[in-house]
């Protein structure tokens, strides 16, 4: 109840009412068992395989893990994937051709002779009414647009005909089965159903649904079907070119192509059919041991090409990173020694610039005064390295000349400031860029001799 429920719900929220409810419950199968969350793409993919839950699962499996897809195969002419290279009639071909067995008894040799007229009148008839109706009409079954289609259409019918009691068909075209069983190194054994012949239910019954059957096809090969009367299987028929049925090819890759090694006509039991296949398979398994040998070889040579190319790479990567350290290192050096010279330059530019601006200064001081006048102030300046120099102003002068004196004199440093010894104080001696002067001598409360420091601001 709590089943239907979800499924109304979900088809009215999805507005799927034309969805029945068993294809709903596929649905929701289908989303639990994949894990996909879309709702619209589950729909898509089960419509896409006709609501086969079990080949729609297959295959969205088989894409995640990176399986081609049975149904989609990009090349070729309606999706189709190109049929590899065939050798349909090689020398070598064993055809094993079965009778049927003659009527055993007084009973069954009545039953034969008494509906022998009946038989034969009713298949001349049915010959006669196709002949006459392909002469009207062309044979649509020469026209394939659904290949797939066309099997998966068969095994349904199959199976709702004789059950599920049968080997493993190959869910997709004959072409895919033939890139299949070439691609993976094994014997391919095809199948073709013919809906009109007597003896096409009993091999269908008693051999196909045989278990050993099913086990040893099932292990040994793959196994791909089609109805006849179906544009893809009516194809293959004209392709091996069948006399009777039922009928079976098996197929192998030889010398780089897909070679018919034998055909099995007839109603064939299922223990003589194990014989048959198993002589069949021995006789040719040398041609898929070369098979396997020569594309073990080439998968060795390309991967031992692969770990060369993937060697040589890594020396070259590791050359270019070489090199690109000893150009980082070769780059910083390279910086270094221009930084070295931009400073060197720099340095320079100040000193002479220093060396402009002291001339400049020089002829800002005013003159010395003489010692006897009564406004004279005597200034004595120890420099930091111990030496001293003197020199005179008016106590009316500004600081600043007594910064320009010691700034221009060559035994000065550069940076510095003048102090007084006690108490000790920083006289205001530089100019602001902007603004009033420095005070004068008088107005800092210097007297007519003072012993002043110079300190060096670098040191």
């Amino acid at each position: 109840q709590e089943v239907a429920i979800q499924i109304i719900i979900m088809a009215e929220e999805n507005g799927d009412v034309d969805l029945s409810q068993e294809q709903t419950e596929k649905l929701l199968h289908f989303q639990d068992l994949t894990g996909i969350e879309d709702i619209d793409r589950c729909k898509g993919i089960l419509q896409e395989h006709n609501w086969d839950i079990e080949i729609a699962v297959q295959d969205t499996f088989n894409k995640r893990e990176g399986v081609p897809n049975v149904f989609t195969q990009p090349e070729g002419v309606n999706n189709e994937p190109r049929e590899p290279s065939m050798n349909l009639q090689p020398n070598d071909q064993r055809v094993f051709t079965v009778a049927r067995p003659p009527p055993q008894g007084i009973f069954q040799w009545l039953y034969h002779i008494i509906f022998f007229p009946f038989r034969f009148v009713y298949s001349s008839l049915l010959d006669l009414i196709r002949f006459t109706f392909r002469l009207i009409r062309p044979d649509p079954r020469r026209n394939v647009t659904d290949p797939v289609g066309d099997v998966t259409a068969f095994i349904s019918k199959y199976e709702e005909t004789l059950g599920g009691i049968h080997p493993t068909f190959y869910q997709g075209s004959y072409s895919q089965a033939l890139n299949d069983a070439k691609r993976e190194l094994r014997f391919l054994c095809v199948y073709l159903h013919g809906d009109d012949h007597q003896d096409t239910m009993d091999f269908c019954r008693n051999t196909l649904g045989n278990q050993e059957v099913i086990d040893y096809i099932n292990t040994r090969m793959l196994f791909w079907a089609c109805n006849t009367n179906s544009p893809e299987g009516f194809r293959v028929s004209r392709a091996l070119k069948e006399n009777t049925y039922p009928f079976l090819a098996l197929i192998v890759l030889r010398q780089n192509r897909m070679t018919v090694v034998a055909r099995i006509e007839g109603p064939i039991g299922p223990i003589e059919l194990i014989e048959k296949l198993d002589r069949i398979m021995q006789d040719n398994e040398a041609s898929l041991i070369a098979a396997r040998a020569e594309r073990e070889e080439r998968n060795f040579t390309q991967t031992l090409r692969r770990e060369q190319d993937a060697a040589y790479l890594e020396s070259l990567k590791a050359d270019q990173e070489k090199e690109r350290k000893k150009k980082e290192e070769q780059d910083k050096i390279n910086q270094e020694k221009q930084r070295q010279v931009d400073e060197e330059k720099k340095r320079l530019q100040m000193i002479q610039e220093r060396e402009l601006l002291k001339e400049k200064l020089k002829n800002e001081i005013p003159e010395e005064p003489s010692t006897d006048d009564p406004d004279v102030v005597r200034i004595i300046l120890k420099l930091p390295h111990g030496s001293r120099i003197e020199r005179r102003f008016l106590k009316n002068q500004s600081l600043k000349y007594l910064h320009y004196f010691a700034f221009c004199h060559e035994d000065c440093p550069d940076d510095f400031h003048i102090v007084t010894n006690f108490p000790r104080r920083t006289l205001p001696c530089e100019p602001p860029s902007q603004g009033p002067d420095p005070p004068s001598f008088v107005e800092a409360g210097l007297g007519k001799n003072e012993l002043l420091f110079v300190q060096d601001n670098e040191a």
